[in-house]
């Protein structure tokens, strides 16, 4: 339990930040990539492919880059925060934990996802039919 206070700081304001590095990581592997690919696919039906992957690859690109400037100020007020309450800050920080474990996160989902409810198969099947 104590590891864990450190980890957050001990104070509301440090589980906020936390929290919201947290959103911001799992939005950064999930949300950016799916809601760009939703964006792409409606431009794409109203025009071609090709302005439909400019976009996509446009609104990814940007949309990362803000959210990647988001984490790094959240990140910064963390660390003040653990060093006005003298708090060890370690060698890694708490958003460098954060963006390993959600992508981890995120790739086990991806996985779950794309073997048990896509309907596809790790192994081809039907190669003689």
């Amino acid at each position: 339990m104590s590891r864990l206070r450190g980890f957050l700081g001990g104070a509301p304001a440090s589980a906020m930040l936390v929290a919201l590095m947290l959103a911001g990581c799992l939005l950064l592997w999930v949300g950016i990539p799916l809601g760009w690919l939703w964006v792409g696919s409606q431009v794409e039906g109203s025009t071609s492919l090709a302005t439909g992957l400019a976009v996509t690859m446009v609104g990814v690109m940007v949309s990362i880059a803000i959210t990647v400037i988001a984490l790094g100020w959240l990140n910064r007020r963390h660390v003040a925060i653990q060093e006005r309450r003298e708090r060890p800050v370690g060698s890694s920080s708490t958003l460098e934990v954060i963006l390993v474990s959600s992508a981890g996160i995120a790739v086990v989902a991806f996985v779950i996802w794309f073997f048990g409810f896509a309907g596809t198969s790790p192994l081809p099947l039907n190669l003689g039919s």
